[in-house]
Order: C-alpha cells, then sequence, then structure tokens
C-alpha cells in the first residue's frame, strides 16, 4: 500500500477526488453544470428520457442489482434497450433512476472518481466512502433536479472488510442511506419492493436471487407502464450484475432467458389475471 505524500499534496500533486480536480481546472465538464431554462411542457425535462425501475437485493455472499429496459419520454416508450445497472468498479454496481443522460453522465464521472482514487491513493477506496462520494454527486445535481432533472441512483456492493453485500439508496438531495435486505428505485418501485417483501428470504443463493429480481421486475411492469418487464418476442431480458468476494459478475442472457421463461410459464399454469 502506497501513501501520498503531504508536501507533494501542498506542491500540486493531483487530489484523491476527481471530481474536485474537475470543478477546479474544467468545471463546465461535470453534469451538474449544465445551464437549462425552467421546468415546463416544453422543457428539457419534460423532453429527457427517464430511467425506470431498479431492483436490489442481498444474498448468501454478496447482492444483486437488476434494471428493466425501458426508457420513457412522457407517456411514449423512448427505448426498449436501455442499461441501467452499470459496474463502478471491480467491487460495486450502481443503478440509475430519473433523467437518463444525466444518470448515465454522473455514472461515468462516479467511475472515474473510484479508479482515480486508486491510482493515487494506492488502494481500492472503502464501500462506505464510495457511497458517500456518490451521495456528493447526486447532492451536486440539486439545481437541476429542482428544475425536473433528477437522478436517483442506487449502489451496492461487496464490503471486503465485512465480508457482505450491501446496499444504499438516495434522495435528491444527496441523502444516503443504507437499505437492508432489499431497496427498489424508481417508477414502478412500489411495486417491485411489494413483490419483494413476498419473495426475499434469508439465505437465498445466486440463482433463487436472480429469479426473485426477475419476478420483482415482472410485476413492476404489470402494473407500472413507465417499466419494461421480460420481453419474449424481442428476446429483451433485465440487466443483472451480482457482486461477491469473487467481484462483480453480469448475469448472461441465457441464464435470464431461461429464468424469464420459467416465470411466464409458472404464471400462465397457475391462470391468475394478478
Amino acid at each position: 500500500m502506497t501513501h501520498r505524500d503531504p508536501a507533494a499534496a501542498v506542491n500540486g500533486a493531483p487530489p484523491p477526488s476527481f471530481t474536485d480536480h474537475l470543478a477546479r481546472h474544467h468545471p463546465g465538464l461535470l453534469p451538474s453544470a449544465r445551464q437549462l431554462g425552467t421546468a415546463g411542457p416544453g422543457s428539457a425535462a419534460a423532453a429527457a428520457p427517464q430511467a425506470t425501475t431498479i431492483v436490489s437485493l442481498t444474498y448468501a455472499g454478496g447482492v444483486l442489482m437488476a434494471g428493466d429496459r425501458r426508457a420513457t419520454m412522457g407517456n411514449m416508450i423512448a427505448s426498449r434497450h436501455i442499461k441501467k445497472v452499470f459496474p463502478a468498479d471491480t467491487y460495486s454496481v450502481v443503478g440509475i433512476a430519473g433523467t437518463a443522460g444525466l444518470a448515465v453522465d454522473m455514472i461515468r464521472l462516479f467511475q472515474v472518481e473510484l479508479e482515480h482514487y486508486d491510482k493515487i491513493e494506492g488502494t481500492p477506496m472503502s464501500l462506505d466512502g464510495k457511497s458517500n462520494r456518490l451521495a456528493a454527486m447526486v447532492r451536486s445535481n440539486l439545481p437541476l433536479a429542482l428544475q425536473g432533472l433528477a437522478v436517483v441512483p442506487l449502489f451496492a456492493g461487496y464490503d471486503t472488510e465485512r465480508h457482505l453485500g450491501r446496499l444504499f439508496s438516495y434522495d435528491v438531495t444527496g441523502g444516503r442511506y443504507e437499505e437492508y435486505e432489499f431497496h427498489s428505485v424508481g417508477s414502478g418501485s412500489v411495486f417491485a419492493r411489494g413483490a419483494l417483501k413476498k419473495l426475499w428470504q434469508p439465505g437465498l443463493d445466486e440463482e433463487q436471487a436472480v429469479a426473485v429480481a426477475v419476478e420483482a421486475l415482472y410485476d413492476a411492469a404489470d402494473d407500472d407502464s413507465a417499466t419494461g418487464g421480460p420481453d419474449l418476442v424481442r428476446q429483451l431480458w433485465p440487466v443483472v450484475y451480482v457482486v461477491n468476494s469473487a467481484g462483480h459478475r453480469e448475469i448472461p442472457e441465457r441464464e435470464l432467458q431461461m429464468t424469464a421463461r420459467n416465470l411466464v410459464e409458472r404464471r400462465s399454469v397457475a391462470g391468475r389475471e394478478s
């Protein structure tokens, strides 16, 4: 492990925060630096695609995060292929809900922030440190959030010190809250959370956790028009990441296809309307 020399910092060495460095030297490149007009029917907020439902849950040995593939623009479907869950670094992932363009820019900056810290400090940032850095980024977006361009992430990772999966939610002011067991954000979150209450249980293995996440998104899509469920016709499946002691891993589409088909078949056999 290496440590920065305090004298080197005084002499102009790069700070451990890439965002602070950018704010000092190129503030116009920050996502929060964008200037927009007031909110209204013809505003950027009304025309910006919105990312919707993200779910996250802990399981035995790690944590999982999943997101549907739909983005909306008002009452229109803007995209059926958007990706809303991204690896932040080796041991963490982040999901986005809210204004899609700003959210993706924030996630890219967050990824660079963590990589920059690792290179300067010679050691990865702690999971608590990562969650706090993301909170600061969300807080810096508050002026745009007040114009209707909110970004609300969900952050999860494997704590290499505690040896368990943890997850954190945020509000538009940058408030950071550790969640336990499971959580969901986005327009379909109330329905997804209701499903998670019934489906989640302690000691789930990875395969069971994936099935629970897919079913929660399926239930959210059933009641929320802005959430897209598994699409068997277009062969579109949720984006699902698991994070454990080995790092993050994206669940292959063939596994998600099988999980989704089993779910639909089970619901069809049951013959239930709801």
